[in-house]
């Protein structure tokens, strides 16, 4: 999928033909492990590994404003985007949009179903990776006309990129050139619920600069 990222240098254009879809990132392992129990309550299935590796169609990924999807029982979730481009790694915000009706059958599913919006602006992973944990990510949807924010944390409490990358390569350092990966996120605040507005944002602290991204979700009807 052809993307393109404005940074502070230049502007990157990057066929992304590899998603990955990094799930499970916390590194809490007794957190993960208590969110495991609450989802199987629901009848999600454990995960085979922690963290786990989806595998998404790379044609999924959209810079578009407005989205479609099937059926009223989808929600996003923020999540940092990290890709290399030219052999280096950038930072971007991307929302893992899932459909949560279909997460009780498979979370694979669900997760392949829904569009993957990601911004248009990114900026170089190694600028930021000093003080990673630093770095907030945040979400707002839109309730009763009212712009509610709907997740914020610190990324201290998911699993660095490095850490990811070398679990997904088998111990490099680096993703293959053209490959994404979204990173993990943070909880609902107030529970995961759909909505069709979803703000998302990246914060540096030091910086005072964010990257930001929003879209709109159409929703189209579950005939049968």
């Amino acid at each position: 999928m052809k993307l393109s990222f404005h940074t502070d240098a230049a502007t990157l254009n990057v066929d992304i033909g590899n998603l990955i879809i990094a799930g499970w990132a916390g590194r809490d392992l007794a957190a993960i492990e208590h969110h495991i129990e609450e989802l199987a309550a629901l009848g999600i299935p454990r995960p085979s590994a922690v963290p786990l590796y989806y595998r998404v169609a790379s044609n999924q990924l959209t810079q578009s404003a407005t989205v479609q999807v099937l059926g009223g029982e989808s929600s996003g979730e923020v999540e940092t985007f990290v890709f290399n481009a030219g052999g280096e790694l950038y930072v971007s915000i991307a929302s893992d949009h899932t459909d949560r009706k279909l997460e009780a059958h498979s979370v694979a599913f669900s997760k392949q179903a829904c569009i993957k919006p990601v911004a248009a602006a990114a900026w170089k992973l190694a600028d930021v990776a000093a003080y990673w944990d630093e770095l907030v990510i945040r979400s707002w949807i839109k309730e009763d006309g009212k712009d509610v924010l709907y997740q914020e944390g610190t990324l201290a409490s998911l699993r660095t990129p490095q850490d990811l990358i070398a679990g997904f390569t088998g111990g490099k350092d680096i993703l293959p050139e053209g490959s994404g990966m979204t990173c993990g996120t943070v909880g609902a605040i107030g529970g995961i619920r759909p909505a069709t507005s979803f703000t998302m944002e990246l914060f540096d602290p030091r910086r005072q600069r964010s990257l930001r991204h929003a879209y709109d979700a159409e929703i189209l009807a579950e005939v049968a």
